[in-house]
């Protein structure tokens, strides 16, 4: 596949240019993109990114400039002939799409479109990266936001994070709890966390997933790490609870293993209470 797509020659779609500088032309798009952006959209490192910047804009393709209101912001845009040229890419990509699936039956066809899609989804999976992040770091704060964002939009009569039983920042940092952060390309996607009781059952707290990404089975990997860093710390029962709007997260905690329970604490947003013997 790679022999037919061009992945591996130096004139990919018959260009006289790699497939990197092609994908970098692709990502810039006809609005321009900043190179922070850029970076992390290619998972690049910025010395590999400049070089082959520069070689596009040798080849009169690309500017590079600084934000007019922010200099320390670098902004990569397509000249009028690096649009032209992302064009005939765009032309010549979608000529070899054509070409792959015209000797197909449409049934091929539909199971070829809907294996690429699978795919596609376990390699966006693979690349997310979970780990333990100090609650104060921006990533966290983006995150544990758009979570009240999300419960704030989805519960009836909105919601107000300072009526829960609170999960703040001293609460979520070792040695009385933690966070975990989920990464994609840089980005923050997700998040969980826990809050220790000594030798009490230990709380699950601030299970959020980007509807980006939802799909993957995120939010399954969260909660599965969160089991282990509370197995790790000798916690035998995690305790949580959820609103009944929340669909997707009873269903997830159902599936794996959680056993509804009589109410255990007086959280005014819960209609349902869990625990799980780990």
């Amino acid at each position: 596949m790679t022999q037919r797509i061009g992945a591996l020659n130096d004139a990919y779609m018959s260009r006289d240019r790699p497939l990197g500088q092609a994908r970098v032309l692709w990502e810039i798009g006809p609005d321009g993109c900043d190179l922070r952006a850029l970076r992390s959209r290619l998972d690049l490192d910025s010395g590999y990114l400049s070089r082959l910047l520069r070689v596009l804009e040798n080849d009169g393709l690309v500017e590079v400039d600084q934000s007019d209101g922010d200099g320390r912001v670098r902004t990569a845009r397509l000249t009028k002939k690096g649009r032209a040229e992302r064009e005939v890419l765009d032309q010549r990509s979608d000529d070899l799409a054509a070409s792959i699936l015209e000797p197909l039956s449409d049934r091929q066809r539909t199971r070829l479109i809907s294996a690429m899609g699978e795919v596609e989804r376990l390699l966006i999976a693979s690349t997310v990266q979970v780990g333990s992040v100090d609650p104060r770091h921006p990533d966290a704060r983006f995150c544990v936001q758009a979570y009240f964002d999300e419960l704030a939009e989805r519960f009836e009569g909105g919601f107000d994070h300072a009526r829960t039983i609170s999960a703040g920042v001293d609460e979520l940092t070792p040695p009385a709890g933690l966070l975990l952060v989920a990464t994609l390309h840089s980005q923050p996607v997700g998040c969980g966390a826990l809050k220790f009781h000594d030798d009490e059952p230990a709380e699950v707290k601030r299970m959020w997933v980007s509807r980006d990404v939802r799909g993957l089975g995120l939010g399954r990997r969260l909660l599965t790490e969160l089991e282990k860093q509370a197995s790790a710390r000798g916690v035998g029962v995690l305790r949580l609870e959820t609103n009944r709007k929340l669909v997707e997260a009873i269903a997830l905690y159902r599936a794996a293993g959680y056993r509804e329970v009589p109410a255990f604490n007086s959280e005014p947003y819960a209609h349902h209470w869990f625990e799980k013997d780990l």
